[in-house]
């Protein structure tokens, strides 16, 4: 393990980020809102952080094993989720608590969207900046890291959508260089949130909310500069171009790779994932529209418009807000958050446990109904034309079931510190998911629950954001046998 290695990467990490704290610093003296200070203060910190742990390692050059790579992956989210608090507690306003801080803070990071504050009216326009755009930032991360990183380590989607796509969409990387296919999904992510942004600018947002709510609607996290969500502004037009951006950012950006290398979009088509993703999409939104209408909650041009929006934010886990879906009739609300729990797919910003894991999971379950029928029958599964090998069925198996487990022992131990049961099986599943709204006491906000609660939640995000795998490898003791 070359722990030299690993401290100069986050070094180098660390002083990237402090240049992070420059966009909402400017934001600050534009509108001379009294937070310029806290955002100096939190540059110079992590600049000299980072500096100080790069600097007596500077000169090695060394390259990364796979073991080097898991640990990597963890502290950064860590890292850069402590070195985001800072100015969340300095400056006065919010002025929040280390717990509150770094919860706020590695929400935005993971783009959960989960968030402990409330009157975000009356915040500093530097810090709903700065809210916004680590969401921004942290779903670029996600990419690279679902794209680039966890594929070479032999763990994430990635792995299930190689195994479907031919060419030369079936390598670990979209190019030879992790370094160029990072520029190429940079590119590809920075022109969805600019045509994002001047959607939203022509459809009537200000040039502050547009830009700030295409940092969280391309990334997928939910965060919002009001309380209301995108339901402040009342605009069907923002709704709608928030469905769009919300399901092109939930698609596998290595599709979007695609078209954009070949100028074609006829693999859109092709795409086991995203047929299965759609079709989930388009029954659970034909459910909710129906029951909305026959229930008489809206009529059928609300119950359209309503029930549409919340069925995709909720199931590509943004988390925006037009209504209040806990608190719909019969079986809607379990409806909505129970398909966050299959999310987005493989390769995009979205969370859950990705739609190629639970389709794979859906096939083989019929395979083994049809094995019962035919039990020397060779059945094999398969992703299009192409079968997927034992080798990623079983890695599939084994995330479900170390998510049920995980799942299972979060929710107890938030049930330990005083929380009800529908309260902790909500958080628990959003924070697992990076969605953002529960149920119960946290439907609105998660700043009422125990610092306890919250700091079981931050490890939650975690865990759901690196996709399990790549956290509770780090506890298993023959990771640190050399």
């Amino acid at each position: 393990m070359h722990l030299t290695v690993i401290a100069r990467v986050l070094g180098i990490f660390l002083m990237l980020f402090s240049l992070t704290m420059l966009p909402p610093l400017l934001v600050s003296m534009w509108y001379d809102d009294g937070a310029t200070e806290a955002f100096s203060i939190a540059m110079s910190l992590i600049l000299g952080i980072g500096f100080f742990a790069w600097l007596p390692v500077r000169h090695v050059k060394k390259d990364l094993r796979t073991r080097d790579g898991f640990i990597v992956a963890a502290l950064f989210w860590l890292s850069l989720g402590l070195a985001g608090t800072f100015p969340f507690m300095l400056a006065d306003n919010p002025g929040l608590s280390f717990a509150d801080a770094f919860f706020e803070s590695l929400s935005g990071w993971t783009t959960t969207g989960a968030t402990v504050m409330t009157g975000l009216e009356h915040l500093p326009k530097s810090i709903l900046w700065y809210r916004q755009q680590l969401q921004w930032l942290g779903g670029m991360g996600i990419i690279v890291l679902a794209v680039a990183i966890l594929p070479m380590l032999g763990i994430g989607g990635m792995q299930l959508f190689r195994a479907e796509m031919p060419g030369p969409l079936k390598d670990s990387k979209l190019t030879p260089r992790i370094t160029e296919t990072a520029k190429a999904l940079w590119y590809i992510y920075l022109s969805l949130t600019i045509s994002c942004a001047v959607a939203y600018w022509f459809a009537g947002m200000s040039t502050f909310d547009a830009i700030a709510h295409s940092f969280s609607t391309v990334g997928i996290g939910g965060f919002s500069t009001y309380d209301a969500s995108l339901g402040h502004f009342d605009s069907a037009a923002i709704d709608s171009i928030a469905i769009v951006f919300m399901l092109v950012s939930a698609l596998n950006f290595s599709l979007h790779f695609y078209a954009w290398r070949y100028k074609t979009v006829r693999h859109y088509f092709l795409d086991s994932e995203l047929k299965f993703f759609f079709s989930i999409m388009t029954g659970g939104a034909v459910l909710t529209v129906a029951a909305l209408w026959l229930t008489e909650t809206y009529d059928f041009t609300g119950a359209l418009r309503y029930g549409l929006f919340e069925v995709v934010s909720i199931a590509t886990t943004a988390g925006f807000g037009t209504a209040d879906f806990s608190v719909w009739p019969v079986f809607l609300p379990v409806l909505l958050f129970m398909m966050a729990f299959i999310g987005g797919c493989a390769g995009s910003t979205g969370g859950g446990m990705k739609a190629i894991r639970i389709l794979l999971v859906f096939k083989q379950g019929v395979r083994e109904i049809h094995r019962l029928i035919h039990p020397n029958a060779i059945i094999p599964v398969k992703l299009g034309k192409a079968p997927v090998s034992d080798r990623i069925l079983e890695s599939v198996w084994g995330f479900f079931a170390l998510y049920v487990v995980t799942f299972m022992v979060m929710m107890l131990a938030l049930m330990a510190t005083g929380l009800d049961q529908v309260t902790a099986f909500s958080a628990v599943g959003s924070c697992l998911n990076n969605l953002g709204p529960g149920l119960g006491e946290v439907s609105a906000h998660y700043g009422n629950i125990s610092d306890t609660a919250k700091w079981i939640l931050a490890l939650t995000m975690l865990l759901g954001r690196l996709e399990i795998f790549t956290l509770l490898v780090l506890l298993s003791p023959s990771f640190w046998r050399s």
